[in-house]
């Protein structure tokens, strides 16, 4: 059965056929107009006021939760008193995120008891292209989708990037009107990609255009989601909602935009601080002695008064600070000289000479000059 109770309360400024003679129709019609205007758009603003306070409240909520785990991890009074504090804002914060839902629902009802009108019955008929596309049974597996990623990449980095340098609203749609292939989720995870790496290279300028065509992708892909349409079918949608400034959605548009640019930074940060400790680890793997012990590591446990010694490379305070140390302790520190590649036992051998280090000729000559260093002695 067909519904027709929809059309039960259309409002119309010029429905009806007869009026008054002393009323001048045409300004009634205008009159009626104009009223009708103004509700919408107390309406319309209205709706972004509610729709922009509980996008800025469930914003505070997540990143006030945010703050909460990681003071979590900490176990001191002062991060404490911050944490309750922060638990009290986080409820007070929830009981707002609640009332602005009440409030969202709410106006949904309001918006679908509205009486239907001449602007909210007319529809733009040409708005969209519509593809005939078969959908997949069965979800690809990671190794497909890496597959296809890259093959896609291959045939079309280039166009990838060239989109990813245009700047302005008119030459990516028509740009993705010559190449529609590209509106899928291979150019976006390309263009992320991309970004991370310009970052990591300091290009931040250019990070921040492809930020903004990577943001254009993401959101064409959201808008067919919701739609339930192809890509392709729906990206001239999204550039002409966009042209016309909608304050919503150009808001909402700004602030992903900014959101993203710093998960980029915060990933090209985690990357180069991945790679600094890989390449330490890579420098300290070489300068292990003989015995895997890491040389820097053995002089930064050495008593300061050892320390002292081999920066002055003063052969006598070495003898005299290690007789006056405690015979076990020497022997414990020494060895790990030894293991470290810092003291070489034979300081006469080729092999042993290459294995030292800056200090290596501190220690040959206390070996020359300590004949108790024979005797088994520190």
């Amino acid at each position: 059965m067909v519904d027709y109770s929809v059309w039960d309360h259309i409002e119309v400024s010029d429905d009806e056929d007869e009026t008054h003679p002393n009323i001048d129709t045409p300004s009634l019609f205008r009159w009626r107009h104009q009223a009708r205007v103004e509700r919408m758009e107390q309406f319309h603003k209205e709706k972004e006021e509610i729709d922009k306070g509980s996008r800025d409240c469930k914003r505070k909520l997540s990143e006030c939760q945010k703050k909460i785990k990681e003071l979590a991890l900490t176990n001191t009074a002062s991060s404490k008193n911050e944490l309750q504090k922060l638990q009290a804002e986080a409820q007070q914060l929830k009981k707002e995120e609640k009332s602005w839902e009440n409030k969202v629902e709410e106006l949904k009802k309001k918006e679908k008891n509205m009486p239907w009108n001449v602007d909210t019955l007319s529809k733009d008929g040409f708005s969209k292209s519509v593809f005939n596309v078969k959908a997949e049974q069965d979800e690809e597996s990671e190794e497909q989708k890496e597959k296809k990623h890259k093959t896609f990449v291959e045939k079309y980095e280039k166009q990838i990037k060239h989109f990813g340098m245009l700047r302005h609203w008119d030459d990516s749609q028509k740009y993705l009107s010559d190449n529609p292939h590209l509106v899928c989720e291979e150019t976006a995870n390309y263009l992320v990609i991309w970004c991370i790496d310009l970052e990591v290279e300091e290009k931040h300028a250019l990070m921040q255009q492809v930020a903004h065509q990577t943001i254009v992708m993401q959101f064409i892909l959201e808008l067919s989601k919701s739609l339930k349409v192809d890509p392709r079918a729906c990206f001239r949608q999204f550039f002409a909602k966009i042209k016309t400034a909608d304050q919503q959605y150009m808001e909402g548009f700004n602030d992903e935009l900014e959101s993203f640019k710093v998960r980029v930074q915060e990933r090209a940060k985690a990357r180069i601080d991945r790679a600094m400790k890989e390449y330490e680890e890579e420098e300290r793997q070489k300068r292990l002695g003989p015995g895997g012990l890491d040389p820097v590591d053995v002089y930064d446990s050495l008593p300061q008064e050892l320390q002292k010694c081999f920066d002055v490379k003063d052969v006598q305070m070495l003898q005299d600070s290690i007789s006056k140390m405690d015979p076990t302790e020497a022997k414990y520190h020494m060895q790990r000289c030894i293991d470290s590649g810092l003291w070489v036992p034979n300081a006469q051998s080729a092999e042993g000479a290459e294995k030292g280090d800056k200090f290596e000729g501190v220690y040959e000559e206390v070996k020359k000059e300590s004949p108790e260093e024979e005797k088994g002695n520190p």
